[in-house]
């Protein structure tokens, strides 16, 4: 058949569904009608439609096999060849189905006779609820044009089920083309809190309107248009002023550009509308492929590359409704942000105004999203499989930031017990806000100094809220991360002049660009590596592009005019990285006073310890730092050769394991006796039980995220330090590991964790 017949036939087949669509009667009178007309337009023998109810496959309408089946032919999760199809989301076209080894058999069908099958998933939003069957007696495997006009047909049925034009659902009330039961998903608690609200989808679903096309012409005129908008704004992007696009590198860009002239993914889309359907249903048909593929697929590059298909797709889908921005759809007052995964720029975005918790199906708990998520204090909780499949927009949702859970569609009990909690969380809060003028001394008289990891200015101004003696960390990579050109020296300048006024007298140590790895300027042309989080980042383009590093550090000598500064260098490995960057410094103070500006009135410069081969090199490091600081988060998966960014590994490893005890003791020591000040500011610092450890270790500055403040403050208030170094030094000995020892003593004790 020409490609003119087979766009002829989907129109067919379109028309009529459409007419038996708008004609009267039950659910279940125009599902018999539709595989009727779906087995004479295809001329198949037999047309059938499974629909899931709960864990099984339930023929619910056939053409060709027998009729008292509908109903009783059921179908275990992952049974039969219809079970396939549902499970791997991917259509089936095979001549021999009898001799196929998934092949089951159901003798009330009386489909002994049926040689070939073709059939495809009915899904919609990653949710497949149904397979749709051709059969024939003869043996063949059906052509491209039967396949694509049986996916057509299966896509409308999925969303005219969604959308209610079945009218009476009485007969498909445990059909769940849309999901609408409570849901209890578990994922990874990123960021502490709890969040009561309504899901707003970062990547909605265009809204179609209508699925099958009144003007085939029309729709493809809106078709090229569109392609033709996000091609020019792709290569606007590309060659023009640098720019973003999600906060992904240029090299994504231009991946980007070439999958959007790809001529495969157009001619499928343009074969949708010729076919029948809206430019927008053509496109969420293509889009509902390219998910179904991606949650089927374990290779990292094909899923990197469907990913992408997947955001061309959204894109497509906003130019057609007319949106310019993922996030330029209003939020209600208590949105609760859905997506796959998410960009600090993204995130920053929305604002925190509205946003009152968010839910990642991917991220990672070290992420930047994650680290922006906990110093604006929006619960936030990823890693939830299934979670973009298993919620709509507008759904209620609950995430638990304490437990990492996210709550769908919650039951109204259920409602009440996290309000419940959260009128609790209210009541510790105001609490810690009592504490926050106490001092942070332990029972036993031993002085903490409890600081803030900050990296937006708006971090600084949690200063007072807290109680927070300081900003330990300073994260300048988040005004680079977050504009769409390299900021200029007056921006930078500004930034650090306003954190320091904010923080008054108390101190600031800025760490210098901590870029590479997981952290890509998009205006910054970047090398794949096969280790970003071993490979150039850091310190080391710092050093082998100075004019950068410099740059930075005349904006801090410039902010800090007339007062005190303190910087330092992050992913230092050697002594002589040290020495080179701070060479650097002299330098700028050496322009500076050349040229007549006022100089800080201290300059400390240190360096953080998160590369095993700087923690043992500390000795070496006396009469060059003025200060350390231990990063846990990068030392960490360094000492443990676990990717931080990495899920499956990066919870293999413990901090409060015996191991990584003795190293932060090993490098407390040498500190000391070098006669180095040295504090801890990774995240570990932040949790009580960890901190409670890094005391008895002999810390004492601890540098933490906002809302980490209150909670150890109060667990040191309660501590006995001496005491707790005992309890370390017996959980370190204890067969069932550390942690949990430590935990035991520490509440037989008293301590507040």
């Amino acid at each position: 058949m020409s490609a003119s017949g087979n766009i002829g036939a989907s129109r067919i087949l379109l028309r009529k569904l459409r007419e038996i669509m708008e004609t009267g009667g039950s659910a279940q009178e125009r599902l018999d009608r539709l595989v009727v007309m779906v087995a004479s337009t295809m001329v198949a023998d037999v047309c059938s439609i499974y629909l899931t109810r709960g864990a099984v496959h339930e023929l619910f309408a056939t053409q060709g096999l027998r009729a008292d089946a509908v109903h009783r032919t059921r179908l275990k999760s992952g049974e039969g060849l219809v079970g396939l199809v549902a499970e791997t989301a991917q259509p089936l076209n095979i001549a021999d189905a009898p001799h196929h080894e998934r092949f089951a058999y159901r003798p009330e069908t009386g489909e002994d006779p049926y040689n070939s099958f073709l059939g495809v998933p009915i899904v919609r939003s990653e949710r497949t609820f149904g397979v749709l069957v051709v059969q024939n007696r003869v043996s063949r495997v059906y052509g491209d044009d039967e396949v694509e006009a049986l996916q057509t047909i299966a896509m409308v049925l999925a969303e005219m089920v969604a959308s209610g034009a079945f009218g009476d659902l009485s007969g498909l009330a445990e059909v769940e083309a849309r999901a609408s039961r409570p849901e209890a998903l578990l994922g990874r608690a990123f960021s502490d809190g709890l969040a009561i609200g309504v899901a707003v989808l970062h990547e909605p679903h265009a809204p179609l309107g209508r699925v099958i096309a009144d003007d085939p012409v029309k729709e493809e005129q809106r078709l090229e248009a569109a392609l033709a908008q996000i091609r020019d704004d792709l290569a606007e992007l590309l060659h023009g002023d640098p720019g973003r696009i999600s906060g992904v590198s240029r090299d994504v860009l231009e991946t980007f550009s070439m999958l959007a002239a790809d001529l495969s993914w157009e001619t499928k889309l343009r074969h949708g509308v010729r076919a029948g359907l809206s430019a927008d249903a053509a496109v969420e048909r293509v889009r509902g492929e390219h998910r179904a593929k991606f949650n089927t697929t374990r290779d990292p590059y094909l899923r990197e590359r469907l990913h992408d298909l997947e955001d061309l797709d959204n894109r497509v889908l906003r130019a057609l409704a007319g949106v310019g921005g993922a996030n330029a759809q209003p939020l209600p007052d208590n949105a609760i942000l859905i997506a796959r995964d998410l960009g600090p720029a993204e995130l920053l975005d929305y604002g925190a105004e509205r946003l009152c918790g968010i839910a990642l199906e991917e991220g990672g708990a070290t992420g930047h999203a994650a680290i922006v998520a906990r110093a604006l204090g929006i619960p936030m909780v990823g890693v939830v499989p299934g979670l973009l499949s298993r919620v709509e927009a507008g759904d209620a949702v609950v995430v638990d930031g304490e437990r990492g859970e996210v709550r769908l569609r919650p039951a109204p009990e259920v409602t009440a017990a996290y309000q419940q909690r959260l009128a609790l969380r209210d009541a510790r809060n105001a609490e810690f806000a009592r504490l926050k003028d106490v001092p942070p001394v332990t029972a036993d008289g031993e002085r903490v100094t409890l600081l803030l990891n900050a990296g937006l200015a708006l971090d600084a101004q949690q200063l007072d809220e807290v109680g927070a003696e300081g900003i330990g960390l300073f994260r300048t990579e988040f005004q680079f991360m977050v504009s769409e050109q390299l900021p200029r020296l007056e921006s930078q300048t500004m930034l650090y002049r306003d954190v320091l006024d904010a923080a008054g007298n108390r101190p600031v140590t800025f760490r210098t660009l901590d870029l590479g790895g997981d952290k890509v300027l998009p205006y910054m042309r970047a090398e794949r590596e096969e280790n970003p989080a071993l490979g150039w980042r850091a310190i080391r383009i710092g050093l082998d592009r100075p004019g950068l590093l410099r740059y930075q550090l005349r904006a801090l000598i410039h902010a800090a005019a007339g007062r005190r500064l303190r910087v330092m260098f992050p992913l230092v490995t050697i002594v002589s990285e040290f020495d080179a960057a701070r060479a650097l410094v002299d330098q700028e103070l050496a322009w500076a006073r050349k040229n007549g500006r006022t100089l800080p009135s201290v300059v400390e410069v240190g360096v953080m310890v998160e590369a095993p081969a700087l923690a043992w090199s500390i000795p070496d490091l006396k009469g060059r730092a003025d200060f350390l600081s231990i990063g846990t988060n990068d030392l960490m998966q360094y000492f443990f050769a676990a990717d931080r960014g990495n899920p499956r590994v990066s919870e293999r490893y413990d901090v409060l394991s015996a191991p990584a005890l003795r190293l932060l003791k090993r490098i407390r020591e040498d500190a000391d006796a070098a006669g180095i000040p040295i504090s801890v500011c990774g995240e570990t610092a932040g949790r009580p039980l960890e901190a409670l450890a890094l005391t008895a270790l002999g810390y004492r500055r601890l540098s933490m995220p906002a809302s980490g403040i209150g909670p150890v403050k109060r667990m040191l208030l309660s501590l006995d330090a001496r005491q707790a170094a005992d309890w370390l030094e017996k959980a370190m000995r204890a067969r069932g590991g550390a942690r949990q020892r430590l935990a035991e003593l520490a509440t037989e004790g008293g301590v507040a964790l």
